[in-house]
């Protein structure tokens, strides 16, 4: 006879957060999630904990563009197409650090009248080593922006992922090396820099479980040695 036994108990789903902040196509369902829908929720909380001064709201292409949408909704700062990107090249988040660097630099174009003279204000979905916004706010300071304010439609990510995404040490976060939110705005140049919250972001996409380990530092399953992994993935990577 045939005999079936369960040989673990089962388990809450924790679906990755970082597919509604990032790596989802914005007109996708994930989980029974609208991911545009989600992203411009993240970006009303953003208004709603980190208002600025400001004159436009441009978006960072293409995957700030939603959250910059509600940003925008929520702030009453107008938003425009201030950032243009460059379709010949590819996302610089999952390339190699020599050529994520070069890639950074030619990834995007400036439209000089929406940002020369004003108080821009800078929406992304994350920000991860800060490579490319580091080019994004000097490419805008040279297009005549008067002051380039960063805001970042998730918390900041302090520590890393061993489930598949592409930051497997601290060591490549910016907001692990670095600590304080200033310390961060100043590497990347920016006039000011804020992050939305884990509440915030929680609420804006709506599950009652989600794996926010980058953001939290908790993991989706027990007893994990944080040290010993981060020296496995750093030895991989090297």
């Amino acid at each position: 006879s045939l005999e079936v036994a369960r040989v673990r108990s089962r388990a809450t789903p924790t679906p990755c957060i970082f597919e509604y902040v990032y790596f989802s196509r914005p007109d996708s369902f994930f989980n029974g999630v609208q991911v545009h829908e989600a992203r411009v929720r993240m970006g009303m909380e953003l208004a709603r904990v980190a208002p600025v001064d400001a004159d436009v709201v441009i978006p960072v292409p293409d995957s700030g563009r939603s959250a910059a949408l509600g940003f925008s909704r929520a702030s009453g700062i107008p938003m425009d197409e201030g950032l243009m990107r460059n379709r010949y090249v590819g996302r610089s988040f999952i390339m190699p650090p020599g050529l994520r660097e070069l890639i950074s630099s030619i990834k995007y174009g400036v439209v000089r009248r929406v940002v020369e003279g004003r108080r821009v204000v800078v929406v992304d979905d994350s920000l991860i080593r800060g490579t490319t916004m580091r080019s994004i706010v000097s490419l805008l300071r040279r297009f005549g922006a008067r002051e380039v304010h960063v805001r970042i439609a998730s918390p900041p990510v302090r520590y890393p992922c061993f489930m598949g995404i592409d930051f497997p040490t601290r060591r490549e976060l910016i907001a692990s090396k670095l600590g304080s939110v200033e310390e961060v705005a100043r590497a990347i140049g920016a006039d000011s820099l804020a992050y939305n919250t884990l509440e915030g972001l929680l609420r804006a996409v709506g599950l009652p479980s989600l794996c926010t380990a980058c953001f939290s530092g908790t993991y989706p399953f027990p007893n994990l040695n944080l040290e010993a992994l981060e020296k496995s993935f750093a030895r991989v990577v090297a």
